[in-house]
């Protein structure tokens, strides 16, 4: 089939992947084509084995739709950098069939009859470690997607699965087409002030890039940040902030509807399956097993939180009064005078240290603590076909014989063809057992661009972003899993996050730090004083951080275990009733974060019941840190313990037992209350 049709770069099994060659028009022939070819391995799957192995059994299922997931990653990733009306036409097309045929293949009758009556056999029982785990899982991944539902169980499944990807996808795309309806132009150079060089510049840019005058903001976030943090115009400020706490909730982008029909459809799925809530469903195979065992993780960080916050809330409102006689707060003025007062208490500023972030510098600090604690190291890729122009690509090589272990694309600048935010996609994940083992992904980030000719500047947040995702990105392209289903990130939901959220830790480290932060001009290292502050206001509002992330968390739970339309009514004034309760000041009465949270909504499933995972794996990510803290930060043993206890195993083993084999014993709270300084 792929040598018939070799012209469509989404049907030939090549690396690297033709990105360059893609066309809207290719996809709907192609998939057509998979489709095709996964319905046969879906018949072959259900063959009756006279004697059923692992490899006749296990591995033609695992095989499926391998070609056409890779095949729909490239058409996903594409529609979310750099979509275009006609690539989301045929993608909007192409995702409900996708999603109808994956919901088929555990509702297949002779699928279901051949992998249980294998995980049955004697040598199913007879298997050991990541076999027998594969299969185990296997097996109940195929009773939570409804094996053993009757057939119209099964065709009323299938339905929902359809309606929720479209449901998702329409999500998704109102949040873009929201976001990129926003502009603000400000003409008078005088309602600037306050605001850092480097955004104003970037404003100046975006206007002349529109054809306009003046200074352009939008909803993107390296736009709309420094506006709340540091602007002093407060009519600004609060314009800003309702846009984009309003954000798809009007006109043909409002969010509401959607936003109902997935959490009922996600609430029909759970209880057809027989779970008291979608929550349940989800948590399953994750660390924390049930809705109540996460719900009780939370509120018992805000139970310890609570207090603090109710501190850095006073002593907030007391600073304000000190500056201008008033403590009344809106919530459009939380962070521009928590930055007053930051600055004021440790004479630190963000902004300052943005000159020693450059972005090409920063790069170069990730690879560099990936190659000491690793044994990496990573080289341009010139002729890495792209998407964009501003797209970089990068080879990681195995330091000790140079073989090709993954192809890393960064992709750090906004577009109006790309969605907001940052994320790692692992566009190719591969076994041992395949011929080729080279990895692909992306590192996507959304930092202002290089303006003047200046190279690209980065706050110290964007920098843990950076950091974040190619925590992320060293997972997928370092696991050395024997099957592609136990690649890399292919962990429970709430143990991924450890991988991406240690690494942010080295962004406070001056023996990291040295390895790239220098000054734009001078080249110096940061100045110890400037360092010492920033260590010092790591801690800052910590308290608040902490009540933020427990309100989505809380928000995300509630939504999916308890919330009912008919009793609760109206689902965003809900959920802003749920975060009233974690915010410093009143919540508009239009308040309407749940419209554009992607995590939430944006996917099938995501980060549906399980946005505490932030927060339990920082759990795992601080307590973990220590042991790099105590046998060097850039050393390379404890670096390979690491990478061989968790980076590089991927699925293999319970995440609790991966954890274990590298600190020597269970998970401790205490580590991330000390480094929040939230412990007393």
């Amino acid at each position: 089939m792929a040598g018939e049709m070799s012209d469509n770069p989404l049907l030939r099994d090549e690396f690297p992947i033709r990105f360059d060659e893609v066309r809207p028009e290719h996809v709907r022939p192609a998939v057509d084509a998979l489709l095709a070819e996964a319905e046969s391995r879906l018949a072959a799957a259900g063959r009756v084995h006279a004697t059923p192995t692992f490899e006749n059994t296990m591995l033609p299922i695992e095989a499926i739709s391998d070609r056409l997931d890779r095949a729909m990653r490239v058409v996903q990733h594409l529609e979310a950098v750099s979509t275009s009306d006609a690539l989301r036409e045929v993608y909007n097309d192409a995702q409900p069939r996708v999603s109808e045929f994956h919901s088929r293949i555990p509702l297949s009758a002779p699928v279901w009859e051949a992998l249980a009556r294998f995980a049955e056999s004697e040598a199913g029982r007879a298997l050991s470690g990541p076999r027998k785990r594969f299969v185990e899982k296997t097996v109940a991944s195929f009773r939570r997607h409804g094996a053993g539902l009757d057939e119209a169980g099964k065709q009323r499944l299938s339905e929902i699965d359809v309606e929720l990807t479209r449901a998702t996808l329409r999500y998704s795309q109102n949040v873009l087409d929201s976001t990129n309806a926003f502009e603000l132009i400000v003409e008078d150079e005088a309602k600037l002030a306050g605001l850092p060089e480097s955004a104003r510049q970037a404003a100046e840019q975006s206007a002349r890039d529109k054809g306009k005058r003046g200074w352009r903001f939008t909803l993107q976030a390296p736009s709309y940040i420094p506006i709340l943090t540091y602007l002093h115009d407060r009519s600004i400020r609060e314009r800003v902030y309702r846009a984009a706490m309003t954000r798809a909730t009007r006109g043909e982008h409002d969010n509401r509807a959607v936003v109902d029909r997935i959490l009922e459809l996600r609430r029909e799925r759970g209880v057809l399956l027989g779970y008291q809530s979608f929550a349940d469903l989800a948590l399953e195979d994750r660390m924390a097993k049930s809705a109540t065992r996460a719900r009780s993780f939370v509120d018992d960080l805000r139970a310890r939180t609570d207090s603090h916050f109710t501190r850095e809330t006073a002593e907030l409102a007391a600073f304000r009064r000190e500056l201008e006689g008033e403590s009344a707060l809106e919530a459009w003025d939380v962070p521009y005078y928590a930055e007053k007062l930051r600055h004021s208490r440790y004479q630190f500023d963000e902004e300052e240290l943005r000159s020693y972030f450059q972005l090409e510098r920063v790069l170069g600090g990730l690879f560099s603590i990936a190659e000491r604690l690793y044994g990496v190291r990573f080289e341009p890729w010139t002729d890495a076909p792209v998407w964009h122009s501003t797209v970089r690509a990068f080879k990681l090589l195995d330091a000790n014989d140079g073989s090709w272990r993954a192809g890393i694309y960064v992709d750090p600048f906004p577009r109006e063809s790309k969605q907001g935010g940052a994320w790692m996609d692992g566009l190719v994940a591969r076994g041992r057992m395949e011929a080729d083992r080279r990895q692909l992904a992306v590192l996507v980030s959304n930092v202002a661009p290089p303006i003047g000719g200046r190279d690209a500047l980065l706050s110290h947040d964007e920098v843990q972003t950076m950091f974040h995702e190619f925590g992320h990105l060293m997972h997928h392209c370092l696991t050395k899993t024997e099957l592609r289903s136990q690649a890399g990130t292919q962990v429970a939901w709430d143990f991924v996050e450890l991988p991406s959220q240690i690494m942010e830790n080295w962004c406070w480290e001056r023996d990291a730090l040295d390895l790239f932060a220098r000054h734009v001009d001078s080249g110096a290292p940061i100045p110890d004083a400037l360092l010492s502050s920033m260590q010092r206001a790591r801690t800052y509002r910590a308290a608040s951080a902490m009540m933020r992330q427990l309100s989505f968390a809380t928000v995300d739970l509630k939504l999916h275990t308890e919330y009912d339309p008919k009793r609760d009514g109206d689902v965003f004034a809900y959920a802003r009733t749920i975060m009233q309760a974690f915010s410093p000041t009143a919540l508009p009465e239009d308040y309407a974060m749940i419209a554009a949270f992607e995590h939430l909504f944006g996917g099938l499933f995501g980060y549906a019941a399980s946005y505490y995972s932030y927060k339990w794996a920082e759990v795992l990510d601080a307590d973990a840190f220590t042991r790099f803290k105590r046998e060097g930060l850039l050393e390379r043993p404890v670096g390979r313990a690491f990478a061989e206890s968790i980076l590089e195993r991927g699925d293999e083993e319970d995440p609790s037992e991966l954890f274990q084999a590298f600190m020597g014993r269970a998970p401790d709270l205490t580590a991330l209350l000390d480094r929040l300084g939230l412990s007393a």
